[in-house]
Parts: C-alpha cells; structure tokens; sequence
C-alpha cells in the first residue's frame, strides 16, 4: 500500500487523536441483516494486509480479523435486521446500522466512513467515496463488518436449511432464487427485496 492510505492517520497521530473509520456490507442480499462496523485502530502498527474487504478472499478476511481485533483500541457493531429494513428501507436501515456501530466508539475521535449521508445530528464524520479502498482504518471496519456478517450468515445456515446461506451469504445467486422458489421465503429473507419473485 503507498502511504496515502495512511495518510489520515499519520496525520492526526501527530496531533494525539485517534481516527475512527466505519463502513458496512450486506445492502444488496435478499435475506439477512445489513451490518455495519466502526473502529479506532492503533496508530503506531498498521497491520499488514489491510485492504477494501471485497479485494481480499475470504480465508484472506478470517486471517486478518483477529489480527484487526488485537489491535483495535475501540469498536463497534450495527446489526439491522429484515424486519426493520421491510420497514423502513434499506437505506434508513443502513443508517441505522451506522449509528448503531458508532454509537459504541470510545471518544474522542475523527471519523471518517465509507460513503452514506444523512446520520443523525451529533455525529460528526467526514462521508468518503470508496474510503474503504483509500483509507485504512475504514478498509479495517470493512473487513470486521464482512467477517461478522458471513458467520452470522453461516449460523443461519445451520438453522435454516436449504437456502445454503453459508456459501451465498444472502446475495442473489442462481441457486438462492430457486431455492426461494422451492421452499418459500424464510423468516430472514428481506419480503421487500422479494416481490419480482414468482
């Protein structure tokens, strides 16, 4: 990585305050939560490998997130469930999950996230286009956010059967939408995102 990925940090490290970067992964499947990650990272060890959690493999994803969780000094989760996104959309419930996550940072902070606007008053962020490509403690909340969200996805796969969320994680794939067909929506498919659905 050049150091421009770092350069948020590397510049607000020589002013002693710490950079929170937040992003999410889930908007577009057609079952599960949309998840959203939030993380103040050290700024004295960029861990290696970091990058836009959709440029990495998954076994790539798994390695880092533990190192990732070593070295967060704060985090934070946002989990926004189907019922909630049938109701209040999937942007809404996208926000939701943002604040959620953000809501659980040990301030202070600068915080910049992958692009979304309009979160509640009070919280003060810096919204980037494909920040979880150019800055790192965003890449780092992705993957974080990818990694919760694929082994929730796995959970459910072991309780709802025949979906075989495990290997899809939600997104319409082929084999989703005839299971669907097949079997009915389950009680953690989006209805909304299931009307062109014969």
């Amino acid at each position: 990585m050049s150091e421009s990925f770092y350069s948020y940090e590397l510049k607000y490290s020589k002013l002693g305050i710490p950079v929170a970067g937040a992003d999410e992964v889930g908007r577009g499947p057609l079952a599960g939560p949309v998840v959203a990650g939030a993380i103040i990272m050290r700024n004295d060890f960029f861990v290696p490998g970091i990058d836009d959690s959709k440029k990495l493999t998954e076994k790539k994803r798994e390695a880092l997130y533990d190192t990732i969780m070593e070295n967060a000094l704060s985090f934070g989760i946002g989990v926004v469930g189907p019922e909630v996104i049938d109701e209040i959309g999937i942007l809404n419930a996208t926000r939701r999950a943002f604040e959620e996550a953000i809501s659980k940072l040990k301030k202070p902070y600068v915080l910049y996230t992958d692009y979304i606007t309009g979160l509640s008053k009070g919280i003060e962020y810096t919204p980037l286009v494909k920040g979880d490509a150019t800055v790192y403690t965003i890449a780092a909340a992705s993957i974080m956010a990818k990694v919760y969200r694929d082994r929730l996805m796995a959970e459910y796969d072991e309780i709802y059967h025949g979906y075989d969320f495990k290997k899809h994680k939600g997104y319409g794939t082929k084999a989703h939408y005839e299971a669907i067909r097949e079997l009915g929506p389950s009680p953690i498919h989006r209805r909304s995102f299931l009307k062109v659905i014969h």
